[in-house]
């Protein structure tokens, strides 16, 4: 195999692992839900992954980007700090050099 095939192979699995772990569906649709709400943790992980999730929710009524079953501000707080992660949160703009006029 040579380092594209390889490569390629990662990126896959990699997708595969990344579906799993998607938001699950609305908790009033589902009788079997856990009785605990998302927390902080899964805010994060479902920031970071939030464009896979939105990618295959457009393909399946199942996965959604955003787990409506929290427990409010503080998993908003995580999904925005995932996104911000994931995305690039302005990292960027602060790296480049300053031009004096």
């Amino acid at each position: 195999m040579n380092r594209k095939n390889i490569i390629i192979a990662v990126l896959i699995i990699a997708a595969i692992v990344l579906i799993g772990c998607t938001a699950g569906p609305n908790a009033f649709e589902q009788a079997e839900k856990a009785d605990e709400p998302a927390g902080f943790l899964l805010g994060i992980w479902h920031g970071f992954i939030s464009l896979f999730a939105f990618i295959i929710s457009l393909f399946s009524e199942k996965v959604n980007i955003y787990e409506v079953y929290n427990n409010g501000g503080w998993y908003n707080f995580g999904f925005i700090i995932g996104a911000s992660l994931f995305y690039g949160g302005g990292t960027k703009g602060a790296s480049r050099k300053r031009r004096d006029y």
